[in-house]
């Protein structure tokens, strides 16, 4: 009897199907040999500062940094019942072993080492790892279960990867909040991600455009253009040269070319792609593509490679036999063979290329959500594209000279369309309203244009052009940021990894709008006010893509088992200990920057605003010192204490009448009107009695 443990009840459901266990339990599917429950996904996460610590419920700076010495798991409340439940089966005596069954990456072994330690179970730990829900390949990998001790250097990535995001988050977050009297969120991914959109935003914003000119002459059906101009009378001046003059082809040079199709999908180039045609969100996507795969539509998506395996080819050609039948848009003849362009083994680490399964042809196609079918359709038509044939077409260069200036232009004819058929096809079938990139006006040039050619002049035209601001971020763009962040301050050997991964990058951006730093504005990702005032105060280093990008690397060598995990976090810590240090050397009067007053009246001294502090109401010149104070020997024997409204009135009047001053000799309350007295810039207090009616 073994145990295994999925990460969903969908996934659990799953694999109970393929292996038999049909009974249904309270959180659990029981068969003759094994147990079939779920995670519910994280389960439990680190605790809070205050679980180590009460006074932690207090921000305070000078608590910090908060380091666990031994970390502290804690159950969230509402999956609770279901931890009772796994912890109850991960104990059972009549256990041989448990098979981790969550999904086959970093998360996954981090979602079951924190359920199983909690658990205290012994059980030897065997590991599931599959890239599809379909039944073969559910069969094949528990007919090749591995040990669990395999994957202990992914999974210590994963907790170090938790821990990192917890020290950074939480130290930092409260450094800054307290620092500057304003609550900021600070991310170990989710901040250099939030800098990028920052500075993006500062280049549209400064951006001045400029005028510039261009000259164009008519040649047969098409135009030859001058260079750029900056000035509009130079433009003017070459118009009047070339009116009537006679244009002479210097050279005609024809090219054939050739565009390879393109690789297939990992997750963050359908994320792009699928935020492109159809402006989904990353987060959208992907909890789209974790349905279609869980319903065995497609193979596992948090994968970030584009190829497959070479053991892999047979299976993907018989895909290929049926894709036509899963894509209205492709038929048969478009679908190519070449199934080797797609293979490579050294770039397929953990998981392979989103793919479209064979279970997809037997299901109904109309069970589908609009989002699921237009993401399914994207993943089938983009295998069908990397499958065919190279696109191929003739670029024709042609320089001209008139009035002794030289004149250019380009011109494409596709000779091949290849793959692009494919493309057009989907584009048709999706009616893509937005083209992707920037269009480009196509020219066309005729074949009996030759060298040495004389052309009669016609009328030339000036052009004024304006030169483009960069663009904000969308989500596509985003994404590719994201992935290649950092890479220049690598060398070309370092295996890149940029910000965040695949599976965590759609989460970073949602985070960054759900805390208000970031709004969506169409397509677009801009930072909000918060967000730039954020960027603004934060350090270089946690902004920095490149030393983020480079803990994801560290990462991915601690998997290969090429760093410890001692190392890594020493980095980190010591990396949490200088930004603490950094932020206590930020100068007092920086620190108020964002920090509001309200000012409850004006100084009788020297006329500034006076503010309100912990313990006094006070003149806020620096070269003033007069103050109130909430408690004063004057007061403090009538048991009274000056608040907001007493100052306010005295400020204002002079005085303010109380109704609740206590008397020692009496032991009664009773009225009378405090009365603000000056003695240089010092305040003094006397009582006045009210007349009687």
């Amino acid at each position: 009897m073994f145990l295994v443990l999925g990460e969903k009840p969908s996934v659990a459901q799953a694999l109970a199907e393929v292996l038999g266990a049909k009974k249904r339990e309270d959180g659990y599917l029981e068969g003759e040999d094994c147990i079939v429950s779920w995670c519910l996904g994280h389960l439990a996460e680190y605790a809070a500062p205050e679980v180590y610590d009460e006074r932690y419920k207090k921000w305070e700076f000078a608590d910090l940094p908060i380091l666990p010495k031994t970390w502290e798991l804690r159950i969230a409340k509402d999956k609770k019942e279901q931890f009772d439940v796994l912890k109850e089966l991960l104990n059972r005596k009549d256990l041989e072993y448990v098979v981790n069954a969550c999904d086959a990456g970093r998360e996954g072994e981090l979602i079951f080492k924190r359920v199983y330690d909690l658990s205290k179970s012994s059980l030897p730990v065997k590991r599931l790892w599959i890239s599809s829900m379909e039944e073969q390949a559910i069969c094949n990998g528990f007919s090749n279960l591995k040990n669990g001790k395999a994957y202990e250097s992914l999974c210590e990535a994963a907790v170090c990867r938790a821990k990192a995001d917890w020290l950074v988050g939480m130290n930092a977050t409260r450094a800054f909040t307290t620092t500057y009297y304003k609550r900021m969120v600070v991310g170990r991914v989710q901040t250099p991600t939030l800098a990028m959109l920052v500075e993006r935003q500062k280049k549209v914003e400064n951006f001045e455009k400029e005028a510039y000119y261009q000259v164009e002459l008519p040649v047969l059906d098409f135009f030859v253009t001058s260079e750029k101009m900056k000035k509009e009378e130079e433009a003017d001046a070459l118009v009047k040269m070339c009116e009537g003059n006679s244009i002479h082809i210097l050279k005609v040079e024809r090219k054939q070319k050739k565009t390879n199709p393109p690789k297939l999908y990992d997750l963050t180039t359908l994320q792009r792609e699928a935020n492109r045609f159809f402006g989904y969100t990353a987060q959208e996507t992907l909890t789209e593509l974790q349905k279609l795969y869980e319903e065995k539509w497609v193979t596992y998506p948090r994968t970030d490679s584009q190829y497959i395996t070479e053991d892999m080819e047979q299976s993907v050609l018989e895909i290929l036999d049926i894709l036509s039948e899963m894509l209205p848009f492709c038929s048969g003849e478009l679908v190519g063979r070449n199934v080797r362009a797609i293979i490579n083994n050294r770039k397929v680490s953990d998981h392979h290329a989103l793919l479209p399964t064979k279970e997809a042809w037997k299901q109904d196609i109309g069970t589908l959500s609009k989002k699921q079918k237009d993401i399914f359709y994207l993943i089938g038509q983009r295998l069908a594209q990397a499958v065919s044939e190279a696109a191929v077409f003739e670029e024709t260069e042609v320089s001209a000279e008139c009035a002794e200036h030289l004149f250019a232009t380009k011109g494409n004819k596709v000779v091949e369309p290849g793959f692009q058929k494919i493309l057009k096809a989907f584009q048709e079938n999706a009616r893509k309203t937005e083209e992707t990139g920037e269009k480009e006006e196509k020219v066309s040039i005729p074949e009996n244009i030759s060298d040495g050619m004389e052309i009669a002049g016609r009328t030339p035209k000036k052009r004024k052009r304006f030169t483009a601001p960069p663009k904000p971020y969308s989500e596509d763009t985003l994404l590719s940021a994201m992935e290649t962040a950092g890479n220049h301050s690598f060398d070309l050997e370092t295996e890149k990894k940029g910000l965040g991964t695949p599976a965590t990058r759609a989460g970073m951006i949602e985070k960054l709008v759900s805390s208000g730093y970031a709004v969506r504005k169409g397509k677009q990702l801009l930072p909000t006010r918060e967000g730039i005032a954020l960027v603004s105060v934060l350090p270089e280093e946690l902004k920095s893509a490149a030393l983020t990008a480079e803990w994801e690397n560290e990462l991915l060598r601690m998997e290969r088992g090429e760093v410890t995990s001692e190392t890594f976090m020493e980095d980190i810590t010591e990396f949490v200990q200088k930004l603490i240090a950094g932020c206590g050397e930020i100068p007092k009067e920086e620190r108020y920057r964002f920090y509001e007053k309200e000012s409850i009246g004006k100084c009788p001294v020297c006329g500034s605003p006076v503010y309100e502090g912990k313990q006094n109401f006070y003149c806020s010149s620096h070269d003033c010192n007069f103050a109130l104070w909430k408690e004063s020997r004057y007061l403090v024997g009538m048991k009274k204490t000056l608040d907001k409204k007493m100052a306010k009135e005295l400020l204002e009047y002079g005085k303010t009448r109380v109704t609740d001053f206590y008397s020692q000799r009496t032991g009664k309350k009773f009225t009378a009107d405090l009365l603000l007295e000056l003695q240089g810039d010092r305040a003094s207090f006397k009582m006045e009695f009210p007349k009687r009616k």
